[in-house]
């Protein structure tokens, strides 16, 4: 038996509760230089991310600080504050996967 060249590996299943009405999905690179302090934020959709280059110390409201590195994954969920995206002692670069609704609709 002759081993596949394909090697899948599950990085996140993030459950997103509740009913939501994406029309679109916006990939965005985004880089943020060394010790820059994000400040608490809100999305109106949910974002998934994942970390290139670099580190941040990540915070969802009260719940405990953790740092992403280089492949780590990262899930930030609607309408929660994002109490800390601060980039550590080196430039962050990471994708961001911006669920979104079309204009039209808000």
């Amino acid at each position: 038996m002759t081993e596949s060249p394909i090697t899948r590996s599950t990085l996140l299943d993030q459950a997103i509760g509740g009913s939501i009405d994406v029309s679109h999905v916006e990939v965005r690179r985004i880089s943020i230089a060394a010790g820059t302090t994000g400040g608490a934020h809100v999305h109106n959709g949910p974002v998934f991310g994942t970390i290139e280059k670099g580190s941040v110390t990540f915070q969802i409201g009260d719940e405990a600080e953790t740092t992403l590195r280089a492949g780590d994954v990262f899930y930030e969920p609607a309408e929660v504050v994002i109490s800390k995206f601060d980039t550590t002692s080196e430039d962050v670069v990471f994708l961001g996967y911006f669920l979104l609704v079309e204009c039209g609709r808000c």
